[in-house]
Formats: C-alpha cells, sequence, structure tokens
C-alpha cells in the first residue's frame, strides 16, 4: 500500500515499482497543479554504498487525459542516464557533497523531460540533474540546498524535479494483513458495544522509509483541454491522472561481466492512478495483467468494483458491527457509488457543489477537478470530511486515503446513489489510526511537497 509491491511480477523489480501518485491543485500556486508519482519504494535510508537510483533502462511517464477516454492527451516523460566521474572507487562519495557539481560525488543522475501530446514529442529539457542520496550529515550537510538546486524551472511553464524523497504514506501494513487487524478501529464502541481488543498501537509502517519521485508543476492551461468535447462547464476542468512505468520487451544479459542491452520496443510493466486500486480490488490472478493494460481497457476490472472482496471480508472479519454492509454484500448488488468514485468520477448532483466526472469510460484514473481551489485546512478525509479539494478529488499528500478508502468499501458512501441505504455505524469509523502527523519527515509548504528523505546516519534512530 498505497501500491508497494502491488503485484507479484512488478515486487520483484522495485526500480520500475510506481508506489504513489499524487494530483492536486498547488495551494502556493494556484494556477499550476503539481503531479507527483512515487518509484523505487521501502527504501531503507542505509542504503550504501549503492545508494537507490532510478533505472537508466526504465521509461517513467506521468500521463493526463483532458477529454475522458482513458487515454493520454499529455504525457510527461522522464529518461534517466548515470555517470560514475572516478572508475576506480567504490564509494558513492570522496566528500562532502555541498553542490551538485561537487567533484567529490561519484555517481551522478541526469534526465531528459519530453512532453507528449496530440502525438508530437517536444524535449522540454535535457540532463536536468537530479540530487544525490542523503548520504548522512557529514556527506550531505546541506540537503535542502542540494534540492533547490536540482529544482528547476522551465521556459515552457513548469517546474520539475526528480530525485530522493521521504515516503509520505502512512499506513499500519503489520495489521491490516494480519488477518484485517484495525487496531485503533477495534477499541472503539460502537452502538454501545465494544467490537474487539488488539493490542498494540498503529505503527507507520513506511516511515523513515525513502523513494524517488518525479514531480512536475504545470500551468492550468497546459492540462486543460482548450476545445474540449463536452464544451463549457464542469467536465471541461476535470483532468485524469495516472503514472506509469515501462521497459524494453528484450534484455539480453552481457556474458564474462559485459554490460546487459535491451532492445525492442517499450512495455508497459507497472501503472497507478487511484491509491489502493490494484493493491485491494484486482484479484492476485489479474494483478500483473492490470498492471500492463491502459486505463482505457479497465471495464475488464469493473466487475471488482461493482461487488469488491474486502466489503465482503469486514463483516466476516467484525461479525455483528457490519449488518447492513452484509446484507448489501450478500444481495450482489453492484456499487454504484464505487463505480463513480473510482472508474468515472463523480457526477453532478450527488454532492452539493462537486463533480469530478469524465463521462462514460470506466478507467481508473485520479480524477482532479482544477476548477475547485485548495482549501486553506485541508481536511484530511478530503471530499468525506467536505473539503471537496481532497481525495477522491485527485490527492494531496497528507490525505488519508485509507480510511477514506476503507470507510467507503465499508458503505458510507452508498447513500450517494441510494437514498435508502442506512451505513453502519461503524462505517464512519473505521480506520488504521495514522494520519500525516505519523510521517517523521514533514511535508513540505511548496514545490515538491514531500519531506527531506530520511538520512542513513540517523536513520533507524541510535538505540532502536
Amino acid at each position: 500500500m498505497s501500491s508497494h509491491r502491488e503485484a507479484p511480477e512488478i515486487a520483484k523489480d522495485p526500480v520500475a515499482d510506481s508506489s504513489d501518485l499524487y494530483a492536486f491543485v498547488s495551494p502556493d500556486k494556484r494556477d499550476t497543479v503539481t503531479l507527483i508519482a512515487n518509484y523505487v519504494p521501502l527504501q531503507l535510508p542505509s542504503g550504501g554504498p549503492n545508494f537507490f537510483e532510478f533505472g537508466d533502462d526504465v521509461r517513467y511517464e506521468i500521463h493526463i487525459d483532458n477529454d475522458g477516454d482513458g487515454r493520454p492527451d499529455v504525457t510527461y516523460r522522464f529518461e534517466f542516464t548515470t555517470e560514475i566521474t572516478n572508475p576506480n572507487s567504490f564509494l558513492y562519495n570522496t566528500g562532502p557533497i555541498d553542490s551538485l557539481d561537487s567533484k567529490t560525488w561519484n555517481r551522478r543522475q541526469f534526465y531528459s523531460l519530453t512532453r507528449v501530446a496530440d502525438g508530437r514529442e517536444h524535449r522540454l529539457a535535457h540532463k536536468l540533474q537530479c540530487p544525490p542520496c542523503n548520504v548522512g550529515p557529514l556527506s550531505t550537510p546541506k540537503y535542502a540546498e542540494l534540492v533547490r538546486q536540482a529544482t528547476y524551472s522551465l521556459s515552457t511553464g513548469e517546474r520539475v524535479f526528480a530525485g530522493q524523497r521521504a515516503d509520505g504514506f502512512f499506513v499500519d501494513l503489520g495489521a491490516i494483513f494480519d488477518l484485517g487487524t484495525l487496531r485503533p478501529f477495534q477499541q472503539l464502541h460502537v452502538a454501545g458495544k465494544k467490537i474487539f481488543k488488539a493490542e498494540g498501537e498503529p505503527v507507520n509502517a513506511t516511515d523513515r522509509m525513502n523513494v524517488h519521485s518525479i514531480a512536475v508543476q504545470v500551468p492550468l492551461d497546459r492540462v486543460r483541454r482548450r476545445a474540449n468535447r463536452y464544451g463549457v462547464g464542469d467536465r471541461a476542468s476535470v483532468i485524469g491522472v495516472w503514472t506509469s512505468a515501462s521497459r524494453r520487451q528484450v534484455r539480453v544479459l552481457g556474458d564474462r561481466g559485459a554490460a546487459d542491452t535491451a532492445t525492442g520496443p517499450f512495455t508497459q510493466v507497472s501503472r497507478l492512478g487511484n491509491p489502493l486500486f490494484n493493491e485491494v480490488i484486482v484479484p492476485m490472478s489479474k494483478k500483473d495483467q492490470w498492471n500492463s493494460l491502459p486505463p482505457s481497457e479497465d471495464k475488464r476490472f469493473a466487475q471488482f468494483v461493482e461487488q469488491p472482496e474486502l466489503a465482503a471480508l469486514l463483516p466476516a472479519l467484525y461479525p455483528d458491527v457490519f449488518p447492513n454492509l452484509d446484507k448489501l454484500t450478500r444481495a450482489k448488488k453492484a456499487r454504484a457509488d464505487l463505480v463513480a468514485i473510482l472508474l468515472t468520477g463523480v457526477p453532478a448532483g450527488l454532492i452539493d457543489g462537486f463533480t469530478n466526472a469524465t463521462g462514460d469510460v470506466q478507467a481508473d484514473m485520479l480524477r482532479l477537478n482544477t476548477a475547485i481551489p485548495p482549501t486553506r485546512r485541508p481536511d484530511r478525509f478530503g471530499v468525506l470530511g467536505g473539503d471537496l479539494a481532497g481525495f477522491p478529488n485527485g490527492r494531496r499528500v497528507g490525505d488519508d486515503v485509507v480510511s477514506i478508502a476503507l470507510r467507503a468499501i465499508a458503505g458510507l458512501t452508498v447513500p450517494l446513489v441510494d437514498k435508502t441505504f442506512r451505513p453502519d455505524a461503524a462505517a464512519a469509523a473505521v480506520t488504521p489510526g495514522l494520519s500525516a502527523a505519523d510521517v517523521t519527515a514533514p511535508f513540505l509548504g511548496n514545490f515538491p511537497y514531500l519531506g527531506t528523505p530520511y538520512d542513513g546516519f540517523n536513520n533507524p534512530p541510535a538505540g532502536s
């Protein structure tokens, strides 16, 4: 979770594994949208001498659909190359790295950024530099300054960054995958009855771990469709966003120490739209297939959204706590609320002042209504908490997507499409019990928003 090691094959290929995707109107620059895709999940900070990095043989892309067909209209493509400055040293650095051109830094990564729109490729930048990994206070003493140097403002209006960041996702993995244990939820009293006693406090399993992020901040007029096929109105401001990683179809292993070679066309090996979609909606036997397909093919998986396995598991795991959900699930009634949230967007009229619908094509994308401005005091429960600028309207770095998703699956959103359904009292309380406060590295107030990566010297803390 959100998409860390979520499918059998991509779990073996962390360099191409997309772990989290964010899309939101920039709170400090409201005429832009920020798109962030994380890769290389579950990085231990003390990763030397071979510190984590992007793959030179992977094509990383962030896609934007602005006409509702589940296919990319605008794509930002990142492609990386690695250079070694001292071939006779085993070290990542031989002294402090105080700038991006420091001679003591031995292994550097550069990237090109290409914008693909209307079938045409436009190279926006070439040989932009990533910052180093956050090795420690002696090796990278002024890490924030290195990040500043590696954040580029382009003549076309975009800002871009690619490099290591702190993982901002928060989840109690150890509890959730131990047969759906939700530690704080099980301590609650629902309808005067204690649900179940679980020992211990929730633990953020991804805290003090790093990821590698590709991030781009784009002027709104560069993502919206000028002549939208929907014409004027709500849908003209709605975009769908997903990320993907692709590899060449053929890889030839080098013999006797020779370098491997890759050839053939690129083929997609990973993708991510809504958090948790492939993780908890798609069955194990189809996860690898899902990763290989574009969102326009997601009608193949609609049945698992209409009748999610987790909705049937909650009443079984918590007897007598979800009677209304149990009745709904046993009736085999399609979950039109989840289809709207995950596959088509929420149509106008269901929530006052809100829509992020993109049409009838069923596609897993983060749908963002760019006409909805950021809120001054974001609610971590997003739309469920009355904050229309939060998930599932895009996704901000601090949104509690696990609790939101669990509450929706538990039936809290069914009344949007069925006024006769009464959610169980527990549906509004179900949670793993974590928030952004459980992320040790604080989020930033400006681009690239994710916190400073944890350094290898201080993490884990001494004595832990």
